[in-house]
C-alpha cells in the first residue's frame, strides 16, 4: 500500500473481496480497475444492503490517507448508526482528490463480530508455543464430546 501511495501521491484504502452476503457489514467500493489489484474509486457506500451494493470489494480498515481527511472529519455530520463514519469522510475526500482502492494480500481478521473475534483469538493462540499444546488438547476434548452426542 505504501508503494501505491508513493506512486500515486494519493489516498489508498485497503480492500478485499467478500461474499455478497457479507457486503452489508462493510464499506463497499464502486471502482474502476486500473490493474489487477488497484482500483480508482468512483463511489463508496457504507454497509449497503446486498441488493444495493455496487460491488463486493470491501474496505478492510487499512488506510493511507492524505492530511485533508482531518479537515473533512472535523465538519462531518453523523451517518450510518448515528456515528461519524470514516467511509463517509473518504467519500467526501474522493470528491476533492483522487482516492484509490488497493486489494492487499494476507489474512484478515474480523473482530467486529463474535465468531470472528473467537477465530482470531484461537488463531493467535495457536501461534504461541506456550498456549498451542493446551489449546489443541482443549479443542480436541470439545470435538470429541460433540462427536459423541
Amino acid at each position: 500500500m505504501i508503494n501505491q501511495y508513493e506512486q500515486r501521491e494519493a489516498s489508498i484504502i485497503g480492500v478485499q473481496h467478500v461474499s455478497v452476503d457479507e457486503v452489508s457489514r462493510y464499506g463497499i467500493v464502486d471502482g474502476m480497475e486500473i490493474n489487477k489489484r488497484l482500483f480508482s474509486v468512483n463511489h463508496l457506500v457504507e454497509k449497503p444492503k446486498k441488493e444495493d451494493a455496487p460491488s463486493n470489494l470491501a474496505i478492510m480498515g487499512r488506510y493511507i490517507l492524505t492530511p485533508r481527511i482531518f479537515e473533512i472529519l472535523s465538519h462531518l455530520e453523523p451517518g450510518s448508526g448515528g456515528e461519524i463514519q470514516l467511509t463517509d469522510a473518504i467519500a467526501e475526500l474522493n470528491r476533492l482528490e483522487s482516492v484509490y482502492a488497493y486489494e492487499f494480500e494476507g489474512k484478515r481478521f474480523d473482530v467486529g463480530e463474535k465468531l470472528g473475534f473467537i477465530q482470531t483469538s484461537i488463531d493467535y493462540a495457536l501461534q504461541r508455543e506456550d498456549l498451542k499444546y493446551e489449546l489443541l488438547k482443549y479443542l480436541s476434548s470439545i470435538l470429541e464430546k460433540e462427536l459423541i452426542k
